[in-house]
């Protein structure tokens, strides 16, 4: 930045500086309630936490466009399947609403719809694409857009990736996991170790010939729970180049929230043993009327007093730069994937809390620039292509 900017800057509200930021949002989960309850995204809603509207309202430009598999699926081997509805869903929605968003492949794409105006979308798959982690499939989801892929099958094992909510069954990655890893190298895919054990994570670091992504995390020594990143695992991944995305929901970074909320449940809020074989003789269309009034998937109802304010939160995001460098933490809220919000934060309207929370820790416009898009810019044009 010149001098002139640099003091241009210096007179701009809070809001006026966000709506100059590129805010590229690591993990969101946007189509999910259409497929089960119809409706557009394009359209603003009063529930849940994310829209078209609302996200430009909040000044958000670009999205990992999550596309979220339950562990409902796995057990009737239906995960394919979801896949490709889920993808063919988000292609139709995106059509409808061309005038605001597109899908993009590499960081040209990216770039193009800044300069129409248009919110950029990169489709990210949550959960297992394929139990079995086949090949053929992966090669086939990427011709169809999908640039990241989370290596685990969420909070299920798959068989090629133990996940961190799981019982193990490999201590890692089996052999056919990393051909997994080295496939989505070759491809250019984001390979997502969020929901991963610290197994699959470290040995996937260590294996990938590109920077790793956890999209949503937080940090095990804030909250001791499976689902979280050690602090010497986040160093090996930001020697390697990656990046770790910060959740907002309290449940990853408020201890006592974490055991309010499991407390009010009667178990943590990853536990899916309730996942039995005998969905194996489900139909799709069972399972959909099964899973479809958990969407969307916005917290719970907790006393105010109980949330962290995002200043809070950002503590959290201190402590990772502080082992990590502010090269390697990034903005991963997992919008409408579950979170219960900081305090006074109502949805995705309100990103400029985060401009707004960052200065106020007197972080200068650089870093601030990293944190809210510029670092997962460099990163997934190092691994899908500028």
């Amino acid at each position: 930045m010149n001098r002139r900017n640099f003091l241009t800057s210096l007179a701009l509200t809070p809001r006026q500086l966000h709506e100059q930021m590129f805010v590229f949002d690591a993990h969101v989960h946007v189509i999910t309630r259409q497929l089960y309850h119809g409706g557009d995204i394009g359209q603003r809603v009063q529930d849940g936490h994310f829209d078209l509207v609302r996200a430009k309202e909040g000044g958000l430009d670009a999205l990992f466009f999550t596309l979220f598999i339950t562990e409902d699926y796995y057990p009737g081997h239906l995960e394919t399947k979801q896949a490709l509805r889920l993808i063919d869903l988000a292609y139709r929605q995106v059509e409808r609403n061309s005038a605001t968003i597109g899908i993009a492949r590499n960081v040209a794409e990216i770039q193009a719809l800044q300069k129409q105006k248009k919110i950029a979308a990169v489709l990210d798959l949550e959960g297992g694409f394929d139990m079995d982690g086949d090949l053929g499939i992966l090669r086939m989801l990427h011709q169809l857009g999908l640039r990241s892929l989370q290596l685990p099958a969420h909070n299920y094992t798959n068989n090629f990736a133990d996940s961190c909510c799981a019982i193990p069954r490999f201590n890692g990655l089996t052999e056919h996991g990393r051909a997994v890893v080295k496939e989505c190298n070759r491809l250019g895919i984001v390979i997502n170790i969020a929901h991963a054990s610290t197994e699959t994570a470290e040995q996937a670091i260590a294996l990938s010939d590109a920077p790793v992504v956890s999209t949503h995390d937080g940090l095990r020594s804030r909250n001791n729970i499976p689902r979280l990143m050690t602090e010497a695992t986040l160093e090996k991944l930001a020697k390697k180049g990656g990046l770790i995305g910060f959740h907002i929901g309290n449940e990853f970074h408020n201890r006592a929230m974490f055991d309010y909320r499991t407390k009010q449940a009667g178990k943590p809020f990853w536990d899916r043993s309730d996942v039995k074989k005998d969905k194996a003789e489900m139909t799709l269309a069972e399972i959909d009327k099964l899973v479809a009034p958990t969407f969307p998937m916005v917290g719970i109802d907790a006393p105010e007093e109980l949330k962290y304010t995002i200043d809070q939160w950002f503590d959290v995001v201190e402590r990772a730069t502080q082992i990590a460098g502010e090269d390697h933490v990034i903005l991963g809220t997992d919008f409408d994937g579950g979170p219960t919000l900081p305090r006074h934060m109502r949805d995705c309207r309100d990103y400029p809390m985060f401009t707004e929370a960052m200065l106020r820790r007197g972080w200068k416009e650089p870093r601030i620039r990293k944190f809210l898009g510029g670092n997962l810019l460099r990163v997934f044009g190092q691994i899908a292509g500028r």
